[in-house]
């Protein structure tokens, strides 16, 4: 089967409002029929998000700290928990019409796993699944949270992928709600990264 897919790249930080914006033109365009697929792919300036689990127990400040952090705090309709996204983080939004792939939201949602696990087997960094966590592991560290939302087999939202990022900004939250393990980076163990190229 052919599909249309069409990848487009930001190379400036963008605002998570706007991240919002441009997912959903991308999701009218889908629905048109005017593509089967269009891969997002950009930075956020310093944010925190909340998917549909909640989230706001696992903040860990409040909104006088996240101020003086310059972190915006969102509601999203994403799946999953309270997760930071920020400079540094390759985040993915892909807006792909499963009708056209396959309509089972599990199998995507291990595709997109599989696409870091990949990435990051080409750096010679082992990295996997947890059975009761999604997203991707380097041992006992998430290096890539993933959190989607599909209507009428249409995805949004996607993955955020630690690249080079502060990682001091995880300590003001649970990520993912998630204590009993950190984060990690890409930067943790390749010493030199070109952000570019990952």
């Amino acid at each position: 089967m052919s599909r249309r897919c069409f990848v487009v790249e930001f190379k400036e930080p963008l605002g998570y409002g706007d991240g919002l914006t441009l997912q959903e033109r991308a999701f009218e365009k889908v629905s048109a029929g005017e593509a089967d697929g269009i891969l997002l792919l950009l930075e956020h300036k310093p944010v925190f998000t909340m998917g549909r689990s909640g989230g706001r127990e696992n903040l860990l400040v409040d909104k006088r700290i996240l101020e003086a952090y310059g972190i915006e705090l969102y509601e999203t309709n994403r799946g999953g928990n309270i997760t930071y996204h920020g400079p540094g983080q390759i985040v993915a939004y892909p807006i792909f019409n499963l009708s056209k792939w396959k309509k089972d939201l599990q199998w995507y949602v291990s595709c997109l796993e599989e696409v870091i696990i990949q990435v990051l087997k080409d750096y010679n960094i082992k990295a996997g699944r947890k059975p009761k966590y999604r997203g991707v592991w380097v041992a006992d560290k998430k290096i890539a949270a993933i959190g989607i939302a599909a209507e009428r087999w249409i995805t949004m939202h996607g993955f955020a992928f630690n690249v080079k990022v502060d990682k001091s900004h995880f300590e003001l939250i649970n990520p993912c709600g998630i204590k009993e393990f950190s984060v990690a980076s890409l930067d943790d163990y390749v010493e030199r990264v070109d952000f570019r190229e990952s």
